[in-house]
């Protein structure tokens, strides 16, 4: 089940309840991936993760936001160049091992083949890549609300995305949460989701969040080389010193007797 493209535009640029969510998960990637860290890298988001990807404009050497075709696609950043692609969903317009870093929103629990998904993550992502999913939080109020789009297709435990993404060869390096606020627009958990947010990560086993963090790499063994042939001598000649004079072939004995005859 996939979300609507205008859904998703009214839910993180119109709704307030959206743009509280669409800034504690920013400020979560940026405080990962600091914008400045990524200077002349080639960065991209999968999904809806258009509204993560901003701060990234203005040091990456690209920034890229992918949106699958039965989201839908809209021009992103506004009054700017357009940086958003509509693409099919496991097959990506970007060359292999060409991204240093990956976001995925809204792209992974909507899809109808997470694992070919996670393997054209795989694909695009160079050695040493890194990718960061948000998906809803099983446990959370959030995926049992269907007045946001956390509520849309499948909800997963910390446990089932780390065992998804092994599965298509990554290797995880932190898991964490965020959205500690229900799905609420009252203006009292607007205007604490801060103090929700730092309470929260404190205390995360006693407060639920809406949304599970993964960082994952991608790391590629290296393939031994072809190494050059080694003569290794016989051990019965290293260990007798000076080898003794090997017999000449017949053919050669021959042509001796015959010119010491003549």
């Amino acid at each position: 089940m996939h979300h609507d493209i205008e859904d998703l535009r009214r839910f993180y640029y119109q709704r307030s309840l959206g743009r509280v969510v669409q800034r504690i998960l920013r400020d979560r990637l940026t405080d990962c991936w600091a914008p400045a860290s990524t200077t002349g890298m080639n960065v991209a988001g999968f999904g809806f993760a258009a509204p993560m990807l901003r701060p990234y404009l203005s040091t990456a050497r690209r920034v890229t936001a992918l949106m699958p075709g039965p989201q839908g696609v809209m021009a992103w950043p506004a009054g700017m160049a357009n940086h958003s692609v509509l693409c099919d969903e496991t097959a990506w317009p970007i060359d292999t091992g060409s991204l240093d870093r990956l976001v995925m929103l809204h792209g992974l629990e909507t899809s109808d083949h997470p694992a070919a998904v996670l393997a054209e993550a795989w694909r695009v992502l160079g050695p040493g890549g890194r990718m960061l999913i948000m998906v809803p939080n099983r446990a959370g109020l959030w995926a049992a609300s269907d007045d946001t789009p956390f509520g849309f297709g499948r909800s997963y435990t910390a446990g089932q995305l780390e065992a998804q993404t092994r599965k298509a060869g990554f290797i995880s390096g932190w898991s964490s949460a965020a959205v500690y606020i229900p799905p609420s627009d009252r203006r009292f958990w607007l205007r604490t989701a801060n103090m929700w947010e730092r309470t929260g990560i404190k205390i995360s086993r006693v407060l639920i969040a809406g949304v599970v963090l993964a960082e994952l790499t991608k790391q590629v063994q290296g393939t031994a080389g072809v190494g050059s042939s080694v003569h290794v001598p016989n051990p019965i000649e290293v260990l007798g010193g000076i080898a003794r004079p090997r017999p000449k072939p017949q053919g050669a004995l021959r042509c001796v007797a015959r010119d010491l005859t003549d």
